[in-house]
């Protein structure tokens, strides 16, 4: 039989539904997700540690889960919450549905959930704590919800980050589509030769960020949030990377005072959370967006070209254009809030974006960052010369 589950909001508010994946109580930032596919790699993604994700999307689970496309070790919501669950998944890739898989790894589910009433409430009041539960009383859950703790002022980072370095060695070839009227059979796109060595500093990265480095022509060594600098430069490394990752940027300030000493001397990319831990590093300022942007079609200008892209997003705080000093230039914004997507630093060949250049799931049309990213190394290198 069906097992009633609850969703309270911090502000009262209660949704009742029916619970799918794992059983009991469970608190965090409630947030919103537009995308229309990708559930996977939303739920794998760090990004989302310590919070509750709902999905827009009408149905979710009909292609259910494969290990391929997990985009790290393991999922980091603490719960789900959607419209419809398909119980019965149809791809030849999947290898267990989404209750399945979300009742292994103890994650909450609900379903059942009016999420179009429960966008629009978050639209208007903004995100904020919630309470799912198959075991406490509405009032209970409501009281549950206040006693959780904020976004605002959190490290997730030390919890999500590699407790070891590594260099990336997993499968990154492109998929291609064989073309068997000429005899093509292979289904992989064979890898360009390595030019450069970056390091990448995990701070809750997503493993497609990974790949396209490879497949950009760079070996990539992953290492903790917690590397200081000048262990990062005895690698001796043509480039820094800074990734995607959860929690309040500003909260962050042991990995602040590294990337100022870094940028100064590695050309550095920085996505999501990098981008905002460069601002923290120039000497800027963050703040917590009402809503935060999370969705794959996402409007970002470039403010150089005039160019239009469509990206995915993942974030619940922003740049603060005002805090930043003469030597940084904004870059990209966003076209529905005006916020910062984008900088670059007028003296050192550092530049960031605050969207998913990788997606995963998502539009492709900022997938050119990684090739930028090549091009700045090695003109760095020639102007060192």
């Amino acid at each position: 039989m069906p097992t009633t589950a609850i969703l309270a909001l911090e502000d009262g508010r209660c949704f009742s539904g029916i619970s799918f994946g794992a059983s009991g109580t469970t608190t965090g930032e409630i947030c919103f997700n537009t995308s229309m596919t990708g559930y996977q790699e939303v739920i794998t993604d760090p990004s989302y540690r310590g919070q509750i994700v709902a999905m827009t999307y009408p149905m979710i689970g009909n292609y259910g889960v494969n290990p391929e496309d997990n985009e790290s070790a393991g999922p980091h919501i603490r719960a789900f919450v959607i419209g419809e669950l398909c119980e019965i998944p149809s791809n030849w890739r999947s290898t267990e549905s989404l209750s399945s898989y979300l009742g292994r790894h103890d994650i909450l589910g609900i379903e059942g959930i009016d999420t179009r009433a429960l966008t629009k409430h978050l639209r208007s009041l903004g995100a904020m704590r919630a309470c799912v539960t198959t075991e406490l009383s509405e009032e209970e859950a409501i009281a549950a919800a206040k006693a959780s703790p904020s976004m605002e002022g959190a490290d997730f980072v030390k919890e999500v980050t590699t407790k070891e370095a590594y260099n990336w060695t997993e499968e990154s070839r492109l998929w291609t589509l064989p073309n068997a009227s000429i005899g093509e059979t292979e289904t992989y796109a064979e890898l360009p030769p390595v030019k450069y060595k970056v390091i990448a500093i995990d701070l809750g990265l997503k493993y497609n960020q990974l790949r396209m480095l490879r497949q950009a022509g760079f070996e990539v060594e992953v290492v903790p949030a917690t590397t200081s600098a000048a262990d990062i430069l005895a690698k001796n490394p043509d480039g820094l990377f800074l990734t995607n990752g959860p929690g309040d940027p500003a909260s962050l300030g042991y990995i602040h005072a590294e990337i100022k000493e870094l940028i100064t001397k590695l050309p550095t990319f920085g996505i999501c959370l990098g981008n905002q831990l460069l601002a923290h590093a120039y000497g800027g300022k963050t703040f917590k967006l009402k809503f935060g942007h999370r969705g794959g079609n996402q409007p970002v200008k470039d403010l150089r070209t005039g160019k239009i892209s469509i990206t995915s997003q993942n974030h619940g705080f922003a740049v603060d254009p005002a805090s930043l000093p003469d030597d940084i230039e904004v870059t990209h914004i966003n076209l529905n809030d005006n916020t910062v997507e984008g900088m670059r630093h007028k003296k050192y060949p550092v530049f960031s974006v605050q969207y998913h250049p990788e997606a995963a799931p998502g539009p492709n049309d900022a997938a050119y960052f990684f090739e930028e990213f090549s091009t700045l190394i090695e003109s760095n290198k020639k102007n060192r010369e």
